[in-house]
């Protein structure tokens, strides 16, 4: 089987890719760890013009339709750009929506602005952890407590995190939207596409920190020739390299595997695209953290520094890896196979 993504999906790609690159989202990124969500919320409503959020939401809420493919692209994209904010949290809740169907108009009130980015949605399932990701900032939280969805009124201080710009808070309280076994059963299937675009996004923190690198180690020398002349150097490189070319066809497999699920809409066929969404998950963590620890130590002392925009990845690297399932829980649910508990903890 030869799978590709056509022409158009790697040249929406490509065109998401240059906007992120002229938005200089490090700069966002710097201001959203302290706590000025202005320039973030502006590189938001460029990805809603570029119809980012609305490849989560059905066409009659404005959207482009639920495209697991063309959101893994993006979420490469995002990755690489280092994006802040709850980004995946904001499409997993616009799948949460659709899962569940229309109670009490909220498809009608959330969707659209979703879709349209006048929403910035937080989501936490407190099943799988206790904090929420940009909670204090998000415009919406929706908590999923057991059989019962929320839409909490506050949120408690925001806590450290290996990332500064992931601002983690508890959320509780807040009005009943919904309630009943369809909530858990919503929230199971929105986890999934939460642990698939995080991975998604690894994989595009894990390219970026190895371009990085490569460009450094061509100009950096030692001894009157670049480092990455020597062996042990390109032996590093090169296993990096490895990992994230085993990770992105698993990652964007995955993605197929859910669109399959979507049209199929039988249990079985969803348990079998988490089980892949959990294997590109594991290796995407993976491989960045290993981009992240490489860029790390072929940097030198450099790498060590705040002032460096490297580090916004590295630290981003080592957030993805744990945020919707550390690498053992998900391991555990590739090993477990079809009809296990999904049970992914967030926390960093």
């Amino acid at each position: 089987m030869r799978f590709l993504l056509d022409a158009e999906q790697a040249e929406f790609g490509r065109t998401l890719g240059r906007m992120l690159a002229a938005a200089d989202t490090p700069a966002a990124v710097r201001a959203w760890g302290t706590g000025d969500s202005a320039p973030g919320r502006a590189v938001w409503r460029r990805l809603a013009g570029a119809g980012v959020f609305g490849l989560a939401v059905p066409e009659k809420y404005g959207g482009a339709g639920f495209l697991p493919v063309e959101l893994v692209i993006s979420f490469v994209e995002l990755g690489r750009h280092a994006v802040p904010g709850p980004v995946v949290e904001t499409a997993a809740a616009a799948v949460l929506l659709e899962r569940l169907g229309d109670t009490d108009g909220l498809a009608d009130v959330w969707r659209p602005a979703i879709a349209a980015g006048d929403a910035m949605v937080s989501y936490a399932d407190l099943a799988r952890g206790p904090y929420a990701l940009d909670a204090a900032t998000a415009d919406v939280t929706f908590l999923v407590d057991g059989d019962t969805l929320r839409a909490s009124d506050g949120s408690g201080p925001v806590q450290p995190s290996v990332d500064p710009a992931r601002r983690l808070a508890r959320c509780s309280g807040g009005a009943v939207l919904a309630s009943g076994p369809a909530v858990r059963a919503a929230a199971a299937q929105a986890a999934d596409i939460a642990r698939l675009l995080t991975a998604a996004q690894a994989l595009g923190v894990g390219r970026r920190l190895l371009d990085d690198t490569v460009a450094y180690v061509k100009q950096r020398t030692q001894f009157g020739v670049a480092i990455g002349s020597f062996q042990a150097v390109k032996h590093r490189l090169a296993d990096v390299l490895l990992a994230l070319e085993f990770a992105e066809p698993l990652v964007y497999g995955a993605a197929v595997e859910v669109e399959g699920a979507s049209r199929a809409g039988t249990a079985d066929a969803a348990d079998a695209a988490g089980v892949g969404i959990a294997m590109a998950k594991v290796a995407a963590g993976e491989a960045a953290y290993a981009a992240a620890r490489a860029a790390l130590q072929l940097h030198g002392a450099l790498g060590y520094t705040d002032e460096l925009d490297l580090s916004l990845w590295i630290r981003k690297a080592r957030a993805l890896r744990n945020a919707w399932g550390t690498p053992a829980e998900c391991r555990a649910r590739v090993l477990l196979g079809r009809g296990a508990p999904a049970r992914c903890i967030f926390h960093e």
